[in-house]
């Protein structure tokens, strides 16, 4: 199946957000941040449109044509730029001053984050439930692949559930230092892949 991928504009910024509340709302990671499926549809969105917010600005979002997948990437500099140590919460205090889990993600994942290489940072993934299975993933991650391995940049990405880890390791990811275990909560894993000869 061809899949028309193109990058997202700001004016696409609403379903960007929509489509990823919706994938996420039975993701492992999402669950943790935002426990209680009603506390979940009432809150999550808004971490989703700081974090469609931040890729917009900093990152390159690309968007299946039809509007049913998409995937936020940050180009990340082997030497990044000095970390706002109050990104964590000011982003907590926007979203949901009374999560603190809001504030952890970030922090915990910045801090498994690998520094020294410069690399394509897979923020987030999203299908749409009713599309989920149908390759649209696959197609929008090996676009970028494609591209990294012309540039021989490696990729780096969190997976949040047993399947998605599936489908990374399919692509050539590998898992990169220890399982990061949330706080009574689920597992992410820090996954690399290195450029491959085009």
């Amino acid at each position: 199946m061809g899949v028309a991928i193109r990058t997202a504009v700001p004016d696409d910024r609403e379903l960007i957000v929509r489509l990823l509340d919706a994938a996420f709302q039975d993701d492992p990671v999402s669950g943790w941040v935002f426990p209680g499926a009603e506390y979940r549809r009432t809150h999550h969105h808004k971490l989703m449109a700081a974090f469609t917010d931040i890729v917009l600005a900093d990152g390159r979002i690309d968007l299946a044509d039809d509007g049913a997948a998409c995937a936020l990437w940050l180009p990340t500099p082997a030497e990044p730029h000095a970390e706002d140590d109050d990104g964590p919460a000011q982003l907590r205090a926007a979203i949901d001053p009374d999560n603190e889990r809001v504030e952890l993600i970030a922090k915990l994942t910045a801090d498994i984050h690998p520094a020294g290489r410069a690399h394509e940072y897979l923020w987030m993934i999203g299908v749409s439930p009713h599309r989920q299975g149908q390759g649209l993933g696959t197609a929008l991650i090996a676009s970028v692949l494609e591209r990294c391995d012309r540039e021989g940049l490696p990729a780096y990405l969190e997976a949040s559930s047993e399947r998605s880890r599936a489908l990374y390791e399919r692509l050539g990811f590998a898992q990169h230092g220890a399982a990061l275990r949330l706080p009574d909560g689920p597992l992410m894993w820090p996954m690399w892949r290195e450029p491959r000869r085009p």
